[in-house]
């Protein structure tokens, strides 16, 4: 009886899995469609007379957008964790004066809405100058990943032992060597997933780079994408090759950090 209600899970589990998976394979399908096929009904599930054209398109012209998202992910990265690592530190382990309401703000603040902020941010980057700048686009990207940051880092930080800062500084040691030395590489598998998070947000970011940078010099791959879309013409396989091709980065990724995304995301959710 265990045995079949086990095989029915995994049934349902492998149909629940493909129903979502669906999506990806018709990305893939339709991006070697061709132009002329696109609207065949029945439509085919099968790319049989397949085309690289969009491929060609993602070569030509997505390459500078690709590199922008790189860059703007990267930076997006090293900024949230140089903010938000000696943040959760100090919440952590320093325990300031207002502590814990600024954790309920960094709570609150993730359930602000994205266009709000566009609104705001559009009003403060006009009047500094930085509206059509990276610089402008990253600091504004990075507005997400900060509060999470800081919460995900302050739970792990808050599990590792006294007995082990207490030991550092008993030898010597400062609040900044402690933390330089012994907290960020305690706190490892926590930081690779608040950055895996925040290069994800900024890598998929629409809504920030539409309001903040649609007029820019150099602007991320999702503008790249909305390009190929005009009031008379949509060119479904470029769209979806260039969708394939930025699904790239982020599903290596994810694979390569899985197993520290693992452990980071539930640190601190058992006290020992």
């Amino acid at each position: 009886m265990r045995g079949a209600r086990g095989r029915w899970k995994t049934l349902a589990g492998v149909a629940l899995t493909g129903v979502m998976l669906f999506p990806v394979y018709w990305m893939v399908n339709v991006s070697f469609t061709r132009e002329r096929d696109m609207r065949r009904s029945p439509p085919s599930w099968f790319p049989v007379d397949g085309t690289l054209e969009g491929y060609r398109a993602v070569l030509d012209r997505q390459l500078p957008y690709l590199g922008t998202s790189l860059v703007v992910g990267l930076a997006t990265v090293a900024l949230t964790l140089a903010v938000a690592t000696p943040a959760a530190y100090s919440l952590a382990k320093l325990r300031p004066r207002g502590g814990g309401a600024l954790s309920f703000a960094l709570l609150v603040a993730q359930m602000v809405p994205g266009v709000i902020m566009a609104m705001g941010f559009y009003a403060m980057f006009l009047n500094l100058g930085v509206l059509n700048t990276l610089p402008g686009l990253i600091v504004a990207d990075s507005t997400l990943a900060v509060p999470f940051a800081v919460l995900i880092l302050t739970a792990f930080m808050s599990g590792i032992p006294r007995e082990l800062l207490q030991a550092a500084r008993v030898d010597g040691a400062g609040v900044l060597r402690i933390f330089w030395s012994i907290v960020l590489p305690v706190s490892r598998n926590a930081i690779v997933t608040v950055s895996l998070f925040a290069f994800l947000w900024s890598w998929s970011d629409f809504l920030f780079a539409a309001t903040l940078d649609s007029g820019g010099d150099h602007q991320p791959i999702t503008l790249g994408i909305y390009h190929y879309i005009g009031n008379n013409n949509q060119q479904w396989n470029a769209i979806m090759a260039t969708a394939v091709v930025a699904s790239v980065p982020a599903a290596v990724l994810i694979v390569i950090a899985q197993r520290y995304v693992t452990a980071g995301v539930t640190a601190g959710a058992v006290k020992d």
